[in-house]
C-alpha cells in the first residue's frame, strides 16, 4: 500500500508508514464516490443549442430521404410514426447499407437504425459523450416523452467544447 504522504510502498494492512510514520489505518477503506461537477461537461444539452430535428416517415423512399438530407445540409433524419421516434437514418446508413440498391423501390424503414439510443433534455454533455463513445454514435436523438425534440451530434459537442475552452 502506497503512503499518501511520502509514496513509500508499505505492506498491505500496515497502520503506519514505515518510512514517514503517517497514519495508514484509513488509507485502504473505500471512500464514497464524489459527485461529478464541471462547468463544461456538466452543462445540460440545452447549452449545445441544437436545432429542431429533421423528421421523416418510415415509408419515405430512400432516394427522397437522401435528397432531403442533401437539400437541408443534414447528415441525419429522425424517423417517426405517429409523432413517436421509431428510428434514425444517417448519411452512414445511406452510404454503407443502401449502396448499389434500387433506392426508389426501398424505404427508410429498410435501412434505418430502429429504436435508437436516446438522450433526455436534462442529460448532461458528459452523458452524451459517454453514450456516443460506448455506442460509437455520431448522432443521438433527444426525446421528451418519446417525441423527438432535437439531435446531438459529435460536431455539436466538439463545437461547444472548443467555444467554452476559448
Amino acid at each position: 500500500m502506497l503512503c499518501p504522504s511520502c509514496r513509500h510502498d508499505n505492506f498491505e494492512g500496515e497502520d503506519t508508514c514505515s518510512s514517514c510514520g503517517a497514519d495508514l489505518s484509513a488509507a485502504d477503506v473505500p471512500q464514497p464516490a464524489q459527485d461529478f461537477h464541471s462547468t463544461i461537461l456538466g452543462d445540460h444539452l440545452d447549452h449545445l443549442g441544437v436545432g429542431s430535428p429533421k423528421l421523416v416517415d418510415p415509408g419515405l423512399s430512400v432516394s427522397e430521404a437522401i435528397h432531403r438530407m442533401h437539400e437541408e445540409g443534414s447528415d441525419c433524419l429522425l424517423v417517426t410514426d405517429g409523432g413517436k421516434l421509431v428510428g434514425i437514418f444517417t448519411d452512414r446508413d445511406a452510404v454503407v447499407k443502401a449502396a448499389s440498391k434500387p433506392l426508389d423501390a426501398l424505404t427508410v424503414r429498410d435501412f434505418m437504425t430502429p429504436d435508437p439510443v436516446v438522450l433526455r433534455r436534462d442529460d448532461t454533455i458528459a452523458v452524451a459523450i459517454h453514450k456516443m463513445a460506448v455506442g460509437e454514435f455520431r448522432h443521438i436523438p433527444i426525446v421528451d416523452d418519446g417525441r423527438p425534440i432535437g439531435v446531438v451530434s459529435a460536431a455539436d459537442v466538439f463545437r461547444h467544447l472548443v467555444t467554452s475552452l476559448g
